[in-house]
């Protein structure tokens, strides 16, 4: 009869214990994500915060975007009433514009609402390149072992000055 010699002293492999990665986003995908839904990048990047300010920029936006069409289309309706010469039109404007008035009321309002546009846009644009920005730099390090410092250096015709930089 066989015996089965078995090792009573039982080896244990050791499993490495896996340091738990940075959570590191990417820039391309923080990019994408908040051209397509703003905040979203933000989101992606795990800055909560944001959100609620790009969210308010746009109301805010979006507000005088409105306000300024409205008042154009408003001054807009009085100048063209205004300049067809129908006596059965009345605008609201009556005895308070004239018409050199309500035309320079309406460029006005028509200038303001160019502005919001290119406000607007300019408002998209930066939140899109601020997720691109911070997912580039979500981790990276700024430790009190980076400087810098100017040394005087022996170079070989003589004596100069030098900038070291040290990182660790």
């Amino acid at each position: 009869m066989a015996q089965s010699t078995k090792d009573s002293s039982a080896t244990f492999q050791e499993i490495p214990n896996p340091k738990k990665e940075k959570f590191q986003p990417k820039p391309k995908k923080s990019g994408l994500y908040s051209a397509i839904l703003p905040g979203m990048g933000q989101l992606y990047n795990r800055q909560y915060w944001k959100v609620p300010v790009i969210y308010a920029g746009m109301a805010v936006a979006v507000y005088f975007l409105a306000f300024n069409i409205d008042q154009y289309n408003t001054y807009r309706k009085a100048y063209i009433g205004r300049i067809s010469n129908d006596p059965t039109i009345h605008d609201a404007f009556e005895g308070i514009y004239d018409t050199q008035s309500l035309k320079q009321l309406q460029d006005g309002y028509k200038r303001y609402v160019d502005i919001s546009v290119l406000v607007t846009a300019l408002g998209y644009v930066i939140q899109v390149m601020d997720a691109v920005t911070f997912a580039h730099l979500k981790n990276f390090d700024v430790s009190k072992d980076i400087s810098m410092q100017v040394q005087p250096i022996a170079l070989p015709g003589g004596l100069g000055v030098g900038l070291v930089l040290n990182f660790k």
